[in-house]
C-alpha cells in the first residue's frame, strides 16, 4: 500500500508515518523538518517542504510522485493552533496564516494529486471537534476545522472516484496539549477537559493516537464520502 501523509515531523503525524512503516508499506511524507527517525526506514520517502510555499509544491510534489501511479490513502494531517484567546483579539494575520495551513494547502495538495497521480482511493482529511461548535479562544483554530470539512465535502461531490472523510483524531497527548495545559481555564473553559485528561494520564500519546486513527480509516467509508467522523464515535 501506499500512503501520503503531509505533516510528518512530529505528532500525529509522525505517529501515524511511524504506525504504517511498520506495517512495512511505503509511506510518502512531507514536512519542513526531517523526523531522522522515520529516515531509517526503507520504505518511507520524504520530500522537505512548507507547505504555504504553494507554486513551489505544485513542483516539488509533482516531481516527488512523478513515478506513483496510485496512492490508497492519503491524510492532510499538516496543521496548526494559533494562540487560545478572543477574536478581537485575534489579527487578521493570525486567521490567514491558520486559514493558509489547514485549509488552502490541503486544497492545493488535493489539486495536485487529482490532475497528476493515476489512482486515489481515500482522502483523509484531520479535523477537529473544534469545528463543530464555536468554544472561546478557539476563533481561527475552529474556522479554519469547520472550512476544511466543507472543502472536503465539495471535492466529494466532484471527484466521486475518491472517498472524502473529514476525520477528528480525539485528544493527543502532544506539543498542543503542552500549550493548551498552561492556558487559563477560567476564561476559556474548553480547555478545562484536556486539562484534567492530560493531568489524569489518560490521553493517548501520538503513539496510540496514531492506532487509533489509523484503524479509523478503513471504517470511514462506510460513511458517505464528504462526511466529518470522530474516532471517539466508531
Amino acid at each position: 500500500m501506499n500512503i501520503l501523509i503531509t505533516g510528518t515531523s512530529s505528532g500525529l503525524g509522525y505517529g501515524l508515518a511511524l504506525n504504517y512503516l511498520k506495517k512495512s508499506y511505503n509511506v510518502y511524507g512531507i514536512s519542513r523538518k526531517h523526523n531522522n527517525e522515520l529516515d531509517l526506514y526503507e520504505n518511507f520517502h520524504f520530500l522537505q517542504q512548507d507547505l504555504t510555499q504553494f507554486e513551489e509544491t505544485r513542483k516539488t510534489v509533482k516531481n516527488f510522485l512523478q513515478e506513483i501511479k496510485n496512492i490508497d490513502v492519503v491524510i492532510l494531517n499538516a496543521g496548526i493552533l494559533n494562540k487560545i484567546k478572543d477574536t478581537r483579539e485575534t489579527s487578521i494575520e493570525e486567521f490567514k496564516r491558520v486559514m493558509d495551513i489547514n485549509v488552502w494547502v490541503n486544497k492545493n495538495i488535493i489539486d495536485i494529486l487529482s490532475n497528476h497521480t493515476g489512482s486515489i482511493d481515500q482522502v483523509i482529511g484531520i479535523s477537529s471537534g473544534a469545528s463543530q461548535g464555536a468554544a472561546r479562544g478557539w476563533n481561527a483554530y475552529s474556522i479554519s476545522k469547520s472550512s476544511l470539512n466543507m472543502l472536503l465535502n465539495h471535492y466529494a461531490q466532484e471527484l466521486p472516484h475518491i472517498h472524502f472523510c473529514a476525520l477528528a483524531p480525539g485528544l493527543i497527548d502532544s506539543g498542543m496539549q503542552d500549550y493548551l495545559y498552561t492556558v487559563d481555564p477560567d476564561k476559556f473553559p474548553a480547555v478545562k477537559k484536556l486539562q484534567d485528561a492530560k493531568r489524569s494520564g489518560t490521553m493517548p500519546d501520538v503513539h496510540e493516537a496514531a492506532e487509533i486513527v489509523a484503524n479509523a480509516i478503513p471504517k470511514v467509508k462506510q460513511f458517505e464520502s464528504g462526511s466529518y467522523a470522530d474516532v471517539r464515535q466508531m
